[in-house]
């Protein structure tokens, strides 16, 4: 086999931090004037207050220092990219000690063996699970923890990791794309626009039904295909690394033996997942209470298991250091929204989009809007900084064009939710694939098909609601 000659997604990343600092010399700087709207609870650019400011190019210091100070950026809303670091390597730490319990690879082996014959059900299911996540409240950071859960039984099943990271990426994006009550989504952009967040939802249900079955019919279509033919999986050269970070190495007999340690430790396992979700959902939950989630999860297996001090600390380390490239890429991520901000030239960028759709034609302009929100959003993959930063500047000229409110928030969405399947400046996608161990080339030929469906499906559904 060929050796992979293409870059890692740590060079691309790094390459994209020089491209932004060299566009800080060459695109003017400029900013909008900001007021706090109360029903956001956030500052807000001005319509109309747009002006340019002394130019503030980015120099070699600046490249070098962006994937630190991307850890600590706090960008238009976003999450802190320190805090994703640490939850990912809570998870890492986490899957170290179930993986040395030998408790999940034999509780897979049973399960499997009773879904004989029906594996390929579990992707549709799963991905609704987590489609319903993204409609409803937004799933996307937390996705990071399921893939110590997915991924093992895409390979158990036969298939490969990039199967486990499709069911997360997609299942969790298209429910972000077709986004129905997302409060960090549809409720800012729609209070931002001045529109009840109800008003286009029907549209929106129907991308979300039409884009599930879409994806789910392309990941199971590729995941057939991968298990009847091995050697046409897209990361079929990563498949022993894949096997020694997820899989453990007992005899797999283990798995028609379930001691009473093993249930009980595939119990916390479970139930630290379902707490997850609760946690997430209902109670407020962020990244610290989800990382010391896990890593309390770690502590009541370790005592389950019995190890001594010195074997839990070996094997949580062991975990964690398998995650801390995942752990770095996310700042590295981060940097080149750092350097666009640093660089002030983020504001001219939606200065000249907005001048661009002013006075255009009902069809013209929501599909151009669409493409803005497009563009815009590989630099802020923030669904609500970009909601933020957009909505107060882009909604008022839908008007000028007749174009209702509600489809320029569905333009909004479903262009950040596009983007969000594949862009290389979220956590969620380039954190995601380090973990599954697929790299970010391998991902953009598998999303080629479904990328294309799907924006086809938008501007169709956008051009016909007019």
């Amino acid at each position: 086999m060929k050796k992979n000659r293409f870059p890692t997604a740590y060079t691309i990343l790094f390459v994209l931090i020089i491209l932004a600092a060299a566009a800080t010399w060459l695109v003017p700087a400029g900013t909008y004037d900001r007021v706090l709207n109360p029903l956001l609870e956030r500052q807000v650019p001005v319509p109309g207050s747009y002006h340019e400011i002394p130019q503030q190019p980015q120099g070699l210091l600046a490249i070098l220092q962006a994937p630190i100070a991307g850890l600590y950026d706090f960008h238009s809303g976003a999450i802190r990219a320190i805090d994703i670091s640490i939850f990912v390597l809570m998870i890492g730490g986490f899957l170290g000690i179930v993986s040395k319990t030998g408790a999940l690879d034999a509780g897979l082996t049973r399960v499997l063996a009773r879904l004989k014959g029906r594996e390929t059900l579990m992707i549709p299911i799963l991905m609704a699970c987590f489609a319903a996540g993204g409609t409803i409240f937004g799933m996307a950071e937390e996705t990071l923890a399921f893939y110590a859960l997915i991924v093992p039984i895409m390979l158990r099943a036969g298939y490969d990791s990039l199967v486990g990271a499709a069911i997360l990426i997609l299942g969790a994006g298209i429910g972000a794309l077709g986004s129905t009550i997302n409060p960090f989504a549809t409720v800012i952009a729609s209070n931002a626009a001045g529109i009840p967040f109800t008003q286009g939802l029907g549209l929106r249900f129907l991308i979300l039904i039409i884009g599930f079955i879409i994806c789910a019919g392309w990941v199971m279509r590729y995941a057939s295909k991968v298990r009847r033919f091995p050697e046409l999986s897209l990361v079929f050269d990563r498949r022993e690394i894949l096997e020694h970070q997820f899989l453990n190495d007992n005899d797999l007999e283990l798995g028609h033996k379930l001691s009473l340690r093993h249930k009980l430790v595939l119990l916390t396992f479970a139930a630290t997942f379902v707490l997850l979700v609760i946690g997430t959902a209902s109670l407020g939950w962020w990244m610290g209470e989800m990382s010391a989630l896990f890593f309390s999860a770690a502590l009541l297996i370790g005592f389950i298991e019995r190890m001594n001090e010195r074997d839990f600390v070996e094997h949580f380390i062991e975990g964690a250091k398998e995650l801390l490239g995942v752990a770095l890429i996310v700042g590295l991520a981060r940097g080149i929204v750092v350097v666009m901000d640093q660089g002030a030239i983020t504001d001219t960028l939606l200065f000249w989009a907005a001048s661009a759709l002013d006075g255009l034609g009902k069809a013209v302009f929501i599909n151009l809007l669409f493409f803005v929100e497009f563009a815009l959003s590989f630099l802020i993959p923030s669904t609500s900084g970009l909601a933020v930063l957009t909505m107060p500047i882009l909604a008022p000229l839908a008007s000028f064009s007749n174009v209702p409110a509600d489809l320029v928030v569905t333009a909004y969405q479903s262009a950040s939710g596009l983007v969000n399947l594949i862009t290389p400046t979220s956590a969620v996608v380039i954190g995601g694939l380090a973990i599954a161990q697929v790299p970010y080339v391998r991902w953009l030929k598998f999303m080629v098909v479904p990328f294309l469906a799907l924006l086809a499906l938008i501007l169709l559904s956008l051009s016909l609601s007019l």
